[in-house]
């Protein structure tokens, strides 16, 4: 079977990318980097992520105020393991640590979020300097290592005062987020060119107040949950425009939605525009507003006395231009066969004995890397795309001498970064790749049990240990392809 072919070829390339260096963790020691007449693009973005409230730790130091995350984890029940992100992994100590990481697997970008209550404790009023620091010697760091700093303004972690008064589902929220990102730009802009406004609106929304899984732990009814959205899309084009308006000139702005994917169940031309067709209906609370400037008529009329309250100025600054677009992929949403039948697509549903990784709604389906970034560039004619987060979750323990033999992670990276390979060689725009996640940390209502690093961390020590994946992707950078 091809799946089996596959899986050898690529435990033959990873065990060849192990003996490439004498430990994992070791520089990178092949010769000058070769490109692949089947590889990516000349200058590829080859990168990492993480996000603030999952790594940095040190909740207390510098002023930083308290997040929903804060909140939410300190209540009984919530984290599986009973687990903060008070220390996680301490790369508000560690970064230095953490940059020469990166270098030595050859990445050359880095997606790190600000904590907005680092910036503003009280969610806006008068900013904490002390906290910004950080982000200034961080991204000192990076460029002096040679890598790119790509900053989120919002991974989730909104300023506890500002859920005190209405959180969300406030539209005062949404003006405070602009007049963060307004500063933030004004600080950092003259080294960071590139800035995602939100991470995962679909995530924080729904999981955080629709099924109460994420902070603030919330189960709003319809037209409350519908509110929400709304704010959460006028928050990132008042972002756009702030940035737009305090960053130096030059400087590039756009989300980084995980997008809700519809993969053709086959590869026909009918079922393939059936997929699209369901992608922009999947996404019509988040990516098909901001990139279309109104909400579909199927959503409005799905969503009827629920449908959230906006005006057409508000749709307009929703849609405001962006350069980019970040698109976090990590499994399809759904099969589909085309239909005659409106709305012209069948969902197929996923049998039980789907596969997935070691997280249960990790299905495995390599193929939504080239779907996700085609049908958004052939959906909203977007001329440059990121994929912002891709990576896997593995039981990753250690062996007795103390290497992490992820070969379940290096089998699902090289089929989803062949998958990516066939989107840019057939021209998809797609202009760089961010890796989830360059550490282990803390894997929200999961706690410190689900690991998705390329680096394990031992919680205990704060040791790190590059993976077999590091050594696989440092392989991959150094080829910009797949061999």
């Amino acid at each position: 079977m091809p799946f089996t072919l596959t899986r050898r070829a690529l435990l033959a390339a990873a065990g060849a990318s192990a003996l490439a260096a004498t430990a994992y963790g070791s520089a990178h020691t092949s010769q000058s980097p070769r490109r692949s007449a089947e590889g990516f693009p000349p200058g590829f973005r080859w990168g990492t992520a993480t996000s603030a409230y999952q790594v940095e730790g040190a909740v207390r130091e510098d002023g930083r105020g308290p997040s929903i995350w804060d909140t939410f984890t300190r209540e009984p029940g919530r984290i599986r393991d009973g687990s903060t992100g008070d220390v996680s992994v301490d790369h508000y100590n560690r970064y230095k640590e953490d940059v020469a990481l990166m270098k030595s697997m050859g990445a050359r970008a880095y997606r790190f979020s600000i904590a907005w209550p680092r910036v503003f404790p009280e969610g806006r009023g008068t900013a904490n300097t002390k906290g910004l620091d950080f982000y200034d010697r961080l991204v000192d760091a990076l460029l002096a290592a040679g890598i790119e700093p790509y900053a989120t303004l919002y991974h989730w972690d909104l300023p506890q005062a500002l859920q005190d008064r209405g959180g969300w589902e406030s539209r005062d929220t949404a003006r405070a987020f602009g007049d963060y990102a307004a500063y933030v730009a004004s600080r950092l802009t003259d080294r960071v060119r590139q800035v995602f406004t939100i991470n995962e609106m679909q995530t924080f929304v729904e999981q955080g107040h629709e099924t109460g899984n994420f902070a603030p732990g919330l189960k709003l009814p319809p037209g409350r949950l519908n509110q929400v959205r709304h704010h959460a899309v006028l928050a990132h084009g008042l972002a756009v425009q702030a940035v737009r308006a305090s960053g130096r000139r030059g400087t590039k702005v756009g989300p980084a939605e995980n997008i809700a994917t519809a993969l053709p169940a086959i590869e026909t031309a009918e079922n393939v525009r059936a997929a699209e067709r369901a992608t922009r209906e999947l996404n019509a609370p988040y990516l098909t507003v901001m990139m279309e400037g109104r909400y579909t008529d199927a959503y409005l009329a799905r969503t009827g006395r629920d449908a959230p309250r906006f005006t057409d100025e508000e749709l307009k600054i929703i849609s405001s231009k962006v350069d980019f677009i970040g698109l976090n992929v990590y499994a399809p949403s759904q099969y589909v066969l085309a239909s005659e039948a409106a709305p012209g697509f069948t969902p197929v549903p996923f049998p039980a004995s789907h596969p997935h990784m070691a997280s249960s709604w990790l299905l495995l389906g390599p193929e939504a890397l080239y779907w996700a970034p085609r049908h958004a560039a052939r959906l909203w004619q977007v001329k440059d795309i990121f994929i912002t987060e891709n990576g896997a979750s593995s039981a990753d323990k250690p062996t007795p001498d103390g290497r992490v033999h992820d070969v379940d992670r290096v089998m699902y990276l090289r089929n989803c970064l062949m998958h990516l390979q066939r989107a840019t060689a057939e021209g998809v725009p797609v202009r760089g790749y961010f890796l989830w996640s360059l550490l282990d940390n803390f894997e929200w209502a999961d706690g410190y049990a689900t690991r998705f690093g390329l680096v394990h961390v031992d919680y205990a020590t704060q040791k790190r240990t590059p993976k077999l994946s590091a050594a696989f992707y440092r392989e991959v950078i150094s080829r910009n392809g797949l061999a």
